[in-house]
């Protein structure tokens, strides 16, 4: 892709993501509409979308990001919700979408209908996962969506290869196509955890350097990626443990590359995340040009109904895979949370599909080993096409107002905001009483004023998150802790210009005003997160 249009590209989806997040409309589905209009304005080049580029440079990136913000223990501790829709209802939807393909389609033969149904078998739950958390979602179902969309992409990409193998004719049975599957799970999840004590173990050796570490955090999803798919085992499963494992080890790193990693990574993602949404409204014209002999009538009719296959198998799949377990199981009942009907309905509808199941289909080979073209592969190439926009339009947008109709309990805030507070307050108690063995050494002997702010920094964190719970403002309607921080902001603004004022005039120079600057940017940043909810 050339320079301009990239450029295009990145300004273009950032400014509609911008601008998505004044609007109730979720950004995911914005973007896409922007892209499909953008797709026929006169001098928009076109944007071919190249799975050489999506899945070994876009796709690691957005699932390291993905894998760092998820909790370990959510997902340990749901882990069989979590494999029955990323491994079993992938696996489902790609032979029950296959062979619903295949019984429509005259012409088409099983082999190729099977990897239709791989190309748009796994949900991509970014924008579910927004919802979610924009909603009020409880935590179990946010933390089941996302699992989902962290391995779901591995099973569809490994059933994929597979299923083009024995479509192209190379010689690979069934039982082979199995056993690939297999070495390419096990291979992806074993050098994820080849991988992830080595990068750990460096990262924080680098302490003193925290530019070498984020540089070492850019690489790291990349690395994993390409040394999986080197010894032709599954990137993305590489990928996704090393960036759950980094995250769940994130406290031993240096505070500094912390603030700097969150900042860079929310950068990269929201980056990402806005241009490969665009890009897929950009495919319009490209996917429709290739539709060679199929007319519009026919290939939308088939779109029709490989959209409602899809949308039905996910429920078929969904609510068995809830209530069976739990009737079949004592354990699982007294373990797991009770629930209802209420909740897989939510799952069942967040199903929507996004660019990957596009870069797969852009990667479906042309031809097969006999030189034969591949069997309606522009065919495939729409009905991928539609059932994203579809999937994104029609569930992406009612999926608000389902979640709003059935009111589901959301998280319970009074109580998050006390389990916070007497974590708190332990934490505060083993930070005093470090203080008083530290201050026995002479070594550590400090003027009492110092001593004083050291121990009212303790006090003022201990009590910020107990001020949550009191009552708000009367006039502003902000709680007390809200209103230290605003107090504290102003107070630093006010600082910060005088530091600027005293450059300007002379007073001091841009190096120690950078210096003046880092240091408040800090004590800003410190009296924003000690209250942050």
């Amino acid at each position: 892709m050339a320079v301009m249009p990239l450029f295009l590209l990145v300004a273009g989806s950032a400014a509609v993501a911008g601008l998505a997040r004044r609007t109730p409309v979720p950004a995911p589905l914005l973007l896409v509409t922007a892209g499909l209009a953008a797709s026929y304005v006169p001098g928009i080049p076109d944007y071919t979308l190249d799975p050489h580029i999506v899945l070994p440079l876009l796709l690691p990136p957005l699932l390291h990001t993905a894998a760092l913000d998820s909790s370990y223990l959510g997902l340990r501790a749901n882990l069989r919700p979590v494999a029955l829709l990323s491994v079993g209802y992938v696996l489902f939807a790609t032979f029950v979408v296959g062979y619903a393909a295949y019984l429509v389609i005259p012409g088409l033969p099983l082999t190729a209908a099977l990897v239709l149904g791989a190309v748009v078998a796994p949900p991509d739950a970014v924008a579910a996962t927004a919802i979610a958390r924009k909603l009020g979602l409880p935590h179990r179902i946010t933390t089941i969506l996302q699992g989902e969309s962290l391995f779901n992409d591995a099973t569809a990409i490994t059933a994929y290869k597979v299923l083009v193998a024995v479509a192209l004719g190379t010689g690979a049975s069934w039982g082979d196509g199995i056993k690939q599957f297999a070495i390419a799970s096990v291979g992806g999840i074993g050098v994820g955890l080849l991988l992830m004590v080595p990068l750990h173990w460096l990262r924080v050796r680098l302490r003193e350097s925290a530019l070498l570490e984020n540089t070492l955090s850019l690489l790291i999803p990349f690395v994993a990626y390409a040394a999986a798919e080197q010894l032709h085992a599954s990137g993305v499963l590489a990928v996704v443990v090393v960036g759950l494992y980094l995250g769940h080890r994130s406290w031993q790193v240096d505070f500094e590359t912390r603030l700097q990693e969150d900042a860079v990574w929310k950068m990269v993602s929201f980056i990402l995340e806005s241009a490969v949404f665009a890009l897929i409204g950009l495919q319009l014209p490209v996917v429709v040009r290739g539709l060679g002999e199929f007319s519009g009538a026919q290939a939308l009719g088939y779109a029709g109904v490989l959209f409602a296959v899809v949308v039905l198998s996910r429920f078929v799949w969904v609510f068995p895979a809830t209530f069976l377990p739990r009737m079949l199981s004592a354990r699982i009942r007294t373990r797991e949370p009770e629930t209802n009907w209420t909740a897989p309905v939510i799952v069942g509808w967040a199903g929507m599909r996004g660019v990957v199941s596009l870069a797969i289909a852009f990667s479906i080979p042309a031809a097969l080993h006999g030189g034969a073209s591949f069997p309606a592969r522009n065919l495939v190439l729409f009905l991928t096409f539609t059932t994203v926009i579809a999937t994104l339009v029609i569930q992406g947008l009612t999926l608000p107002p389902l979640i709003r109709a059935l009111k589901l309990p959301g998280p319970d805030a009074q109580a998050e905001t006390l389990a916070e507070a007497q974590a708190q307050n332990e934490a505060s108690r083993a930070a005093e009483e470090r203080l008083e063995e530290l201050l026995q050494d002479p070594r550590n002997a400090l003027p009492g004023p110092l001593v004083d702010r050291l121990r009212s920094v303790l006090e003022r964190r201990r009590n910020s998150v107990w001020e949550r719970l009191g009552a708000a403002n009367e006039v502003t309607g902000e709680s007390a802790d809200e209103t230290y921080r605003r107090l504290a902001r102003e107070m630093i603004e006010a600082e910060r210009r005088v530091f600027v004022r005293l450059r300007d005039d002379g007073g001091i120079d841009d190096e120690m005003l950078r210096t003046l600057l880092r240091r408040l940017d800090l004590e800003e940043a410190t009296a924003y997160r000690e209250g942050a909810s």
